[in-house]
């Protein structure tokens, strides 16, 4: 019989900080997360995003999906202060991206331009692969006090929304990535930290878009 979700919520609230992250083979990374409609009382809510978004500068990360803790709702906090040179700036579109919550998060991409980088995930420690991701994408969903959001999202904040919101549909950055660009992060940090993904494309032998 599953535990209901206030339960679950005060269960982990009430263990450890940082909150154990979920590691790729866990049912609830595989499963879309159910719609936030007030399952949990406003006290909740706000403490489980608080711990969520410690979690997210501990790790560290750019960005959390409840089900990355457990939780099978559709909730993500994000946050970037892309503390980068310019010269990663600028390949990237990596601009600051302030403090957010996102409840039942949808995207849907803005015209056709793809952009390819290395990601990774919290949930998958150790390892980046490059993915390309809608440039810009139109991001709808509600905040954590249900005001609506429609807007367009563009550069790596736009790559950080789409990671997070696939998370809440049972989706791993690898089902989207280029598989033979798959590397260990030392290896990231000894052969691959260009600004782009260029040179690990001419020498693992794969296609950029």
């Amino acid at each position: 019989m599953a535990i209901p979700l206030p339960d679950l919520v005060e269960t982990l609230l009430d263990g450890p900080r940082p909150l154990p992250i979920v590691t790729a083979g866990d049912p609830v990374l595989r499963s879309p997360a159910a719609p936030y409609d007030g399952q949990l009382t406003d006290t909740q809510l706000d403490r489980l995003v608080l711990a969520m978004r410690e979690t997210m500068h501990a790790a560290p990360g750019v960005g959390l999906a409840a089900p990355q803790v457990g939780i099978p709702l559709r909730l993500a906090v994000l946050e970037d202060p892309a503390e980068v040179t310019d010269e990663v700036r600028t390949a990237r579109a990596r601009i600051p991206l302030p403090f957010r919550i996102l409840i039942n998060p949808t995207y849907e991409p803005i015209g056709d331009t793809r952009s390819a980088f290395f990601e990774g995930c919290l949930s998958m420690p150790g390892w980046q692969a490059v993915v390309a991701r809608h440039a810009s994408v139109r991001l709808r969903g509600h905040d954590d006090r249900g005001r609506e959001l429609d807007e367009e999202v563009s550069g790596w904040p736009a790559r950080i929304v789409q990671h997070e919101t696939d998370h809440l549909n049972g989706t791993l950055y690898i089902d989207r990535a280029i598989t033979r660009s798959l590397t260990s992060a030392q290896a990231l940090t000894d052969r691959w930290s260009q600004p782009t993904p260029a040179a690990a494309a001419a020498a693992l032998g794969f296609d950029l878009p």
